[in-house]
C-alpha cells in the first residue's frame, strides 16, 4: 500500500464537524493548513482524480506523509484557528502575507516616563492606537502630542542621569525626564493620561479635564499656563467637531485587486474614506506557482483583517470565494458593526475596482520588471520600509576595513536625491583604536564626522547607514549620543542575512524580499561603501609595504621613495616594471639599485 492509499484510509476516520486540517511531510514540517465545514468530506476531496491532476493539489498530496486535524465548534472558530496556524507554521503551500508597507500605529511605552512613538509593528510592550492612514496622519498626531502634551519620542536612555536636556525641552516640547529633577512626576503622568484620552477619542472627557486645570491655573495666577490650556481646549474642541462630521459623512471601504504572472503576484489595496482615496497599500509574492484567485483572496483577507484592529464597513474583491459569508460574520463581530464583502459587477464600484486593477498591474511592473523608480518614489518607499518619520533625501553610509587590525581605515559614501554623490565621499584613517576593534573604530569615525558637522552648523543627513549588524549600529548610536545628537535616523544592514536594523526598532528588523527596490538601494549604497573602504585600505597597505621595502635599499632616499609611491603604488608594480620605466621615473642609477634589490630577494 503506498502513502496516498494509507492517507486516504486515515481520512475515512476523520470527524464530519468543522475544524482545521494540517498536511505534513516526512520531517513533520507543515506543508498546508486549511479549514473545513466538514473535515472528512473536505480532506477526502483531495484524493479525487480530478483534483490529483491539479498542479498544486497533486504536488501537495504526493509530498505529504501525514494529515491531521483539530476539531472546533463552528466555522468562525476554524477560520481564526487556520489564520493562527498559518502565522505560526508559515506553510509553503499557503498564501503568506508579505507586506512592505504595514500601517503606522501610535505606541505609548511601558516606562516610568512613558514615551510616544510611531511604529508599524504591534507587540506586547505598550499601548497601541491605530492603524492610521494616510500614514502621515500618525506622524502629525505625534507632533501634536509633542507640542501640546510634551511627551517625547526620543531614544535617550532614561535609566541614566544626563547632565542637560536636549533642544526639545528648551522649546517646550518635552518635560525633560532625561535630567533628574526637571520633570514633575505628577505633571508628567497627567500629560500621559491626556494623551491616552486624546488617542482614544475621548475628547469630551479630555476637554473637561483641561478646563478644570485651566480654571485652577487661573485661580493660582498662573496666567501663562492658563492661556496655554485655553488654546489647547480650543484645538481639541475643533478636532471633536471634525470627528462628528466625519462620522456623519458615511462609512469606509477597502478595495482589493491583483495582477499575476505566476509565480509572481502583485495586489493593491485602496482605502476609501467618505468617498475619497486616502491611502494605498501594495503586497507582492514571488513564490505562488499555482495561483487560484478565489483561494488566494480567501486566505489574504483572513490574514489582513484578523491581524489588525481596524475593520472597514465594506470590502470589495475582484472574485468571490467559498467562505465569504463566514468571514463577513466574523469581521462583523470583530468590528461591532456590519462588515460586508462584495464583488462589484457594474457601475461606479466596478469602475473603482478597475482603477485598483490598473494600479496593481503598474505595481507588478515596478517590482518585477525592475523599472527604475523615481527618486521621490524610492525615498517614500524607504521611509515606509524603515518606519522613518521623513523620507531621506541624503544617506551617508560608513564601512570599516582592515586586515587583522592593521592599516585600519573607514569610508563614508553619500547617496543624495537618487544617485551617489562622489564629491562628498570621505576617507578616514583610524587614529585612536589599537588592535582589531570594529566597534571602537566605528565610534571614532562617527564621532569625527558628526562632531565636525555639528561644529560647522551643517545639517545632518536624512539617514545614517552602517555596514554591519547590531554591534556596529549600537556603536554608532553611542557615538552620536555622546556628542549630543539624538533622534537621528540610524540603520545598519547585516552582511550575510541582508537584514536591516533600525535604531530604536531592533526587535523588529526589516526583512525585505529580494525584488524590493529599497533593499536594492541599501545594498548598492552598502556595496559602494565597502568598495571605497577596501580600495583605500589596499592603497594604504601597499604604500606601507612599499615604503618599508624601499627603506631597506641603500641609496634610496625619501624623495625617490615618494616618486615610486606616486608612480607605481605597490611592491608588485615596482617588481614587474622594466629598467627603462624605472629610469624614467627616478633616474638610471636609482633604478638599477631598486631592480638589483628585488632581483636579489628570494622567490
Amino acid at each position: 500500500m503506498n502513502w496516498i492509499d494509507i492517507l486516504k484510509e486515515k481520512v475515512t476516520q476523520f470527524p464530519t464537524g468543522p475544524g482545521v486540517y494540517l498536511w505534513t511531510d516526512a520531517k513533520q514540517t507543515v506543508l498546508y493548513v486549511g479549514k473545513a465545514k466538514n473535515l472528512r468530506a473536505r480532506v477526502r476531496s483531495y484524493f479525487n482524480d480530478d483534483r490529483l491532476i491539479e498542479a498544486k493539489t497533486g504536488t501537495l498530496v504526493h509530498e505529504a506523509r501525514d494529515v491531521s486535524y483539530i476539531l472546533v465548534d463552528n466555522e468562525k472558530e476554524a477560520l481564526g484557528l487556520e489564520n493562527n496556524l498559518i502565522k505560526q507554521h508559515k506553510p509553503r503551500f499557503n498564501i503568506l502575507l508579505r507586506d512592505d508597507k504595514t500601517y503606522p500605529y501610535i505606541k505609548i511605552t511601558n516606562e516610568k516616563y512613558p514615551r510616544v512613538y510611531v511604529t508599524r509593528r504591534v507587540r506586547k510592550d505598550g499601548t497601541y492606537y491605530g492603524p492610521y492612514f494616510p500614514a502621515n496622519l500618525a506622524y502629525r498626531l505625534v507632533n501634536f502630542i509633542h507640542r501640546h502634551f510634551k511627551i517625547p519620542s526620543c531614544k535617550v536612555d532614561l535609566n541614566r542621569n544626563h547632565t542637560h536636556p536636549c533642544l526639545e525641552f528648551h522649546i517646550h516640547r518635552c518635560h525633560g525626564p532625561c535630567v533628574k529633577g526637571l520633570a514633575d512626576d505628577g505633571a508628567y503622568q497627567a500629560s500621559v493620561n491626556d494623551v491616552r484620552r486624546f488617542l482614544e477619542g475621548k475628547l469630551k472627557d479630555l476637554t473637561k479635564n483641561l478646563e478644570a486645570r485651566r480654571d485652577e491655573a487661573a485661580e493660582n495666577l498662573e496666567f501663562e499656563r492658563a492661556a496655554s490650556l485655553r488654546d489647547l481646549i480650543t484645538t481639541v474642541e475643533e478636532m471633536e467637531q471634525r470627528q462628528k462630521v466625519a462620522a456623519a459623512e458615511g462609512d469606509d471601504t477597502d478595495i482589493f485587486a491583483f495582477y499575476a504572472e505566476p509565480p509572481l503576484v502583485a495586489v493593491n489595496l485602496f482605502h476609501l474614506r467618505r468617498g475619497r482615496i486616502v491611502d494605498r497599500r501594495e503586497f507582492f509574492w514571488e513564490d505562488i506557482p499555482h495561483f487560484d484567485p478565489s483561494d488566494f483572496f480567501q486566505q489574504l483577507l483572513v490574514q489582513v483583517y484578523l491581524n489588525q484592529q481596524h475593520i472597514p464597513g465594506s470590502i470589495h474583491v475582484p472574485i468571490d470565494f467559498e467562505d465569504r459569508d463566514v468571514l463577513e460574520e466574523l469581521l462583523t463581530e470583530k468590528r461591532g458593526r456590519k462588515c460586508e464583502i462584495h464583488t462589484p459587477q457594474r457601475g461606479g464600484k466596478k469602475a473603482m475596482l478597475g482603477l485598483v486593477e490598473t494600479n496593481a498591474r503598474h505595481s507588478f511592473e515596478q517590482r518585477f520588471r525592475v523599472l527604475r523608480p523615481s527618486s521621490d518614489a524610492i525615498k517614500e518607499a524607504l521611509k515606509d520600509a524603515l518606519n522613518l518619520e521623513d523620507a531621506p533625501r541624503r544617506i551617508e553610509c560608513f564601512d570599516i576595513s582592515h586586515i587583522q587590525g592593521t592599516d585600519k581605515v573607514a569610508s563614508m559614501v553619500v547617496w543624495e536625491d537618487g544617485k551617489m554623490k562622489k564629491a562628498d565621499y570621505r576617507k578616514f584613517i583610524i587614529k585612536t583604536v589599537i588592535g582589531n576593534d570594529d566597534f571602537a573604530s566605528m565610534r571614532e569615525v562617527v564621532t569625527r564626522r558628526y562632531s565636525r558637522l555639528k561644529d560647522e552648523g551643517l545639517p545632518m543627513p536624512g539617514l545614517v547607514l552602517i555596514d554591519g549588524g547590531l554591534g556596529q549600529l549600537h556603536a554608532a548610536a553611542e557615538a552620536l549620543e555622546a556628542i549630543g545628537i539624538i533622534n537621528q535616523p540610524l540603520a545598519s544592514i547585516a552582511k550575510r542575512e541582508e537584514i536591516i536594523y533600525v535604531f530604536g526598532q531592533e526587535d523588529d528588523p526589516a526583512m525585505l524580499d529580494r525584488h524590493n527596490p529599497v533593499l536594492h538601494l541599501i545594498q548598492t549604497i552598502r556595496d559602494e561603501a565597502h568598495r571605497f573602504a577596501v580600495t583605500f585600505h589596499r592603497t594604504r597597505r601597499n604604500a606601507s609595504r612599499l615604503t618599508s621595502e624601499l627603506e631597506a635599499i641603500p641609496g634610496i632616499g625619501k624623495i625617490t621613495m615618494r616618486k615610486l609611491l606616486t608612480q607605481f603604488g605597490s611592491p608588485e608594480q615596482v617588481k614587474g616594471t622594466s629598467l627603462e620605466a624605472l629610469s624614467a621615473a627616478i633616474g638610471p642609477a636609482a633604478a638599477r639599485r631598486v631592480l638589483d634589490f628585488y632581483q636579489s630577494q628570494p622567490g
